[in-house]
């Protein structure tokens, strides 16, 4: 198993320097004036993760796709730990000729799969939801 190796620096206030073991730095801050809170990061980290399945997979499959966008909606529990309970993640692909199986099919690659962030929160607990929708373009 291969180690990762990554930062998080205090700078001020509640707001922190991440670096990734890719080297790329994020800014975090949990008052959210500076960048994005560690939570929102991890929303954001599975819309990403999620995304890029389904663009890879549309691909893969010679739909031409132009566009997708993963709007999410999430649900936090009201004491703390304040986590995750419940996702909604609504796909918005946009393309020329995308058939509404191929997109259904990547998205359930995707979270049955190969999205490792799906993988973890659904094996923690969160229940993950998707729908999408298919636009000409």
């Amino acid at each position: 198993m291969a180690e990762l190796k990554a930062s998080v620096t205090w700078q001020q206030d509640k707001a922190f320097m991440g670096v990734a073991p890719s080297g790329h730095e994020v800014q975090i801050d949990a008052d959210k004036e500076k960048g994005a809170s560690p939570m929102e990061l991890i929303l954001l980290g599975l819309g990403g993760c999620a995304s890029y399945d389904v663009v890879s997979i549309l691909q893969k499959s010679r739909q031409e796709v132009k566009d997708v966008r993963c709007e999410l909606s999430a649900q936090r529990a009201e004491t703390v730990p304040a986590v995750y309970t419940a996702i909604h993640m609504h796909f918005v692909v946009t393309g020329t000729d995308i058939a509404d199986k191929q997109v259904e099919r990547a998205i359930k690659l995707s979270a049955e799969k190969y999205c490792s962030a799906s993988r973890m929160l659904v094996q923690g607990g969160v229940e993950i939801t998707h729908d999408f929708e298919v636009v000409a373009g």
